[in-house]
């Protein structure tokens, strides 16, 4: 069918953002799709949801434990969802302008273990959960680790809002985050422990990056390695040695040959030609290596 093969073309060429906001977008007509289907042979819709959330008992998660990826992709609501995915492409193509594609989707994964994390911590340590059990469903905590992330980063990065101007965005992490904290006492709480778990991960990644070290590079290798496998390639065991830091003593290598530069830096020529291109077609013009190129470019010129 034609629509869906725009959609497969959509998918294969756009950017990591909107293959995240894809993926949510597909899991979530799948379930509603399941639901009515169930509904017409009097099926319990709910039971079939609780296969994708990720519950609170820990026996139960020993039985399900791919609950851990598919509820950071999985929504049930129209408005949770709409909510989420105008979060992320809001606040990740601002993300993009500093990081890779890579560091997108690692940092969503590693967001929504951290919301997944904290959640299962509080409901099996704290003596308020005791006896009781709940499911965890949404996007919220990966996102708002981007979120996070981006204002710890770039605090001061405007954004310009409805009736308020522009706001730095580490305005707009702090409320988030601010509200998530008081909504401790409300009938969310699972959601907003998960929320505050991502927005760990997310000033963690940040915090590391501006030290030189980056903490999504692990499950990035781990990754790669797998997709590599299931491409025909013959497996290679994922590397993951710490980015080396320039000494303030070494010399900075000068145009003409690269041989002796090393494999990560980013000429001169280079770096005026991709900052050409987004002075004419924009920044989401550039290929995904050139993306990464301007992020190793930012990242040097900041050390």
């Amino acid at each position: 069918m034609a629509i869906i093969d725009d959609i497969k073309r959509n998918y294969k060429q756009g950017s990591m953002l909107l293959r995240l906001i894809f993926i949510n977008i597909g899991v979530f007509l799948l379930l509603h799709v399941v639901a009515i289907v169930a509904m017409l042979f009097n099926v319990n819709g709910d039971a079939l949801l609780a296969w994708v959330e990720l519950p609170s008992d820990l026996s139960l998660l020993l039985r399900r434990p791919w609950t851990l990826v598919t509820y950071m992709f999985a929504h049930y609501g129209l408005l949770h969802i709409l909510f989420n995915m105008l979060w992320l492409y809001w606040l990740g193509r601002i993300f993009m302008e500093f990081f890779s594609p890579k560091h997108l989707s690692g940092l969503y994964l590693l967001g929504g273990w951290g919301g997944a994390a904290l959640y299962l911590l509080a409901y099996n340590l704290l003596p308020h959960f005791a006896g009781t059990q709940s499911l965890l469903l949404g996007a919220s905590a990966s996102v708002i680790a981007i979120v996070v992330a981006t204002a710890v980063y770039a605090p001061d990065y405007k954004i310009g809002l409805l009736f308020l101007g522009e706001v730095s965005i580490k305005w707009i992490a702090i409320v988030t985050v601010a509200i998530d904290l008081l909504g401790l006492d409300a009938g969310n709480l699972g959601g907003s422990i998960a929320h505050i778990g991502g927005a760990i991960v997310g000033a963690l990644f940040a915090l590391r990056i501006k030290q030189g070290r980056d903490i999504t590079r692990p499950l990035n290798a781990c990754i790669d390695a797998i997709v590599g496998l299931f491409n025909g390639r013959s497996f290679q065991a994922p590397q993951f040695k710490r980015p080396k830091r320039r000494s303030s003593s070494a010399s900075r290598p000068t145009g003409g040959s690269t041989a002796n530069r090393p494999a990560d830096t980013v000429s001169e020529e280079e770096l005026d030609t991709i900052l050409k291109k987004i002075k004419v077609a924009g920044y989401d013009a550039l290929s995904d290596e050139e993306k990464d190129k301007l992020f190793k470019a930012s990242r040097r010129r900041n050390a």
